[in-house]
């Protein structure tokens, strides 16, 4: 027996005397995978009180509780997304003026029903979310579905990257680094998780950020306390923002091979990689019939007339013969290649996806489809699920969060599968717990 586990025993001894109230739930005789990479328990029992996890162990004992019978079934933490958009994807278009309060909330839930329940948008928030308390609200739980972080108003390049379209008409835009501290002053006063930055060409139509600014930017994100999270895609890039202090990589590195000296600067400066595989491969693999593009799992997740769209034989024609094909199918690969060599140099990777910033970037299901593709990159299905709760905790500075132990939040899944046995085990879930309570019934 580990000493996590008897640790585990000892509280669970504890709590068992303890009168239980009408909001304490006893999970019993599950498969438990914790979120820290950690083996599987079997024969396990998990106590809620209110919105908190009690105890775990085996044979726990709670008079008075709800008991909730989970004999086959698998037990782990909700998945975290620190890589989103919310709010400007409605149908199959994606701008301002489906930024509304109906339609955000009718998002998170979404998440929530897959499981997913906290999401970081990344800088394409509107004064709607900060004005109305919306984001506050949600953020602290007090609305459904899944509790929504923002990155405020990110920073591009006028005339360029991002595209205004997509709804990103709001981004901030310096010309000059003079212009870079109003404009940062002003986002802070809304207080985001995180500040954006595109640092991209997008495939060579668009001028890149300038040094001299984006390192403006992240020394003023950092004035304020606010760590900045940089769109990339280049490695020469990624060099030239860690070595600026940038703190998360908000995409893979796709254009060459990741080399030492990168892996080494990311890891003395302490960076995050956030890998948005499934991204990557949302740019080719529609033209190829991907085996659960009739999955209804997936069906469910896409805006009304994604599924038409992505299945008709002239988008599908349209993708196989873009110049852009070939190239979008080699970067998939080598940020495959290059999560493996980063998470396996110790240096911390957390799940995003960019879900929601286009129609087909599925909400929900693309956060089930990455840890999929962090597998076939070489994690095991253990390290892809700590990747998507425990580490993804971290980086939102949720500390009561993203595993199952004492005192975490109980914010669970419950599975008809053992994803320790095969990752797609995931998509099959019978039950989500948000703060203790049943909102998938």
């Amino acid at each position: 027996m580990t000493n996590t586990l008897s640790a585990l025993l000892v509280t669970a001894a504890l709590l068992s005397v303890t009168a239980a109230t009408a909001q304490t739930i006893l999970l019993k005789n599950a498969t438990v995978i914790d979120g820290t990479g950690s083996r599987s328990w079997q024969h396990t029992d998990i106590l809620l009180q209110a919105d908190t996890i009690a105890a775990v162990g085996p044979r726990l004992n709670a008079p008075g509780a709800t008991v909730v019978d989970l004999s086959g079934k698998t037990v782990m933490p909700a998945l975290i997304s620190v890589h989103t958009h919310v709010g400007t994807l409605r149908g199959i278009t994606t701008n301002a003026v489906n930024y509304t309060r109906e339609n955000i909330l009718r998002q998170l839930q979404q998440y929530a029903d897959y499981g997913v329940l906290h999401v970081l948008a990344m800088g394409t928030d509107r004064p709607l979310l900060f004005e109305s308390g919306l984001r506050d609200s949600s953020a602290t739980g007090q609305l459904p579905g899944a509790r929504l972080h923002s990155a405020g108003y990110g920073f591009g390049v006028p005339n360029a990257a991002p595209p205004v379209d997509y709804g990103m008409d709001l981004v901030n835009r310096p010309a000059t680094v003079a212009d870079v501290a109003p404009a940062m002053d002003k986002v802070a006063q809304v207080h985001p998780d995180v500040i954006k930055l595109w640092v991209d060409d997008f495939g060579g139509r668009f001028k890149k950020m300038e040094p001299a600014v984006y390192q403006a930017v992240i020394s003023e994100a950092h004035k304020h306390g606010i760590r900045a999270a940089s769109h990339l895609y280049y490695a020469a890039d990624a060099l030239q923002l860690a070595n600026a202090g940038v703190d998360i990589f908000a995409h893979s590195i796709r254009d060459k091979d990741i080399d030492e000296q990168l892996l080494q600067t990311m890891k003395s400066k302490g960076i995050v990689y956030v890998p948005t595989l499934s991204l990557d491969e949302y740019a080719y693999i529609y033209a190829r019939q991907p085996e659960w593009l009739h999955d209804d799992f997936f069906k469910r997740s896409l805006e009304p007339g994604v599924y038409e769209m992505i299945t008709s034989p002239a988008y599908q024609q349209q993708l196989q013969a873009s110049p852009a094909f070939a190239k979008n199918k080699a970067a998939f690969e080598t940020a495959l290649r290059n999560l493996r060599r980063i998470y396996r140099a110790g240096i911390m990777v957390a799940m995003g996806t960019d879900s929601g910033a286009t129609p087909v970037r599925a909400q929900g299901f693309s956060e089930h489809l990455e840890l999929e593709l962090m597998v076939q990159a070489g994690l095991t299905p253990l390290e892809a699920i700590s990747v998507g709760t425990r580490n993804a905790a971290k980086v939102l500075k949720l500390p009561n969060t993203g595993t199952i132990a004492p005192g975490q939040v109980a914010d669970l899944l419950v599975l008809a599968g053992n994803p320790e046995k095969d990752i797609k085990n995931t998509r099959h879930i019978v039950t989500v717990y948000k703060a203790g309570k049943n909102i998938r019934p």
